[in-house]
């Protein structure tokens, strides 16, 4: 059986190691699926995830110039759903990174409105020049004191 990047087969993990597990695919061929591609949640051990022997299903990914298979499978099926966040949950999320109250922004920004990850990130910017630019300073006339 010849397939290619992309196809999705069944296999049976025949070796199982820190970074990933081995596994035995259709026509006598074999690939590894990386540990990072095991599950879409975090793996610290692949033992907690995979046994020798389990048949499971995956998804070609690569396969590289000495023909060795790259396998996936948390892509070879469907993501977890994403839990919804209701209005009033999530914790901070008015005025970005560790601002106070009212800092910073003239009026509150209406909640129905949310703040696009690039308005956010330069917000955060430039708190973060601004504080720094106030630390320099700080630093510079507390050194000037020592001096007289």
């Amino acid at each position: 059986m010849e397939f290619g990047v992309g196809s999705i087969v069944e296999g049976k993990v025949t070796g199982i190691t820190k970074f990933g597990a081995f596994v035995s695919l259709p026509g006598g061929r074999s690939g590894l699926v990386h540990i990072s591609e095991i599950a879409y949640s975090y793996v610290n051990d692949v033992k907690d995830h995979l046994t020798e022997g389990q048949e499971v299903k995956v998804k070609v990914i690569g396969i590289d110039d000495s023909n060795r298979i790259n396998l996936s499978i948390k892509k070879a099926m469907d993501p977890p759903p994403r839990p919804q966040r209701s209005a009033g949950q999530g914790g901070p999320r008015h005025g970005g990174f560790g601002s106070r109250q009212g800092g910073g922004r003239s009026g509150a920004r209406a909640s129905s409105e949310p703040e696009s990850f690039e308005e956010r990130l330069k917000h955060f910017m430039q708190t973060s020049d601004s504080k720094l630019s106030e630390m320099k300073y700080t630093e510079k006339r507390s050194s000037r004191r020592g001096r007289r």
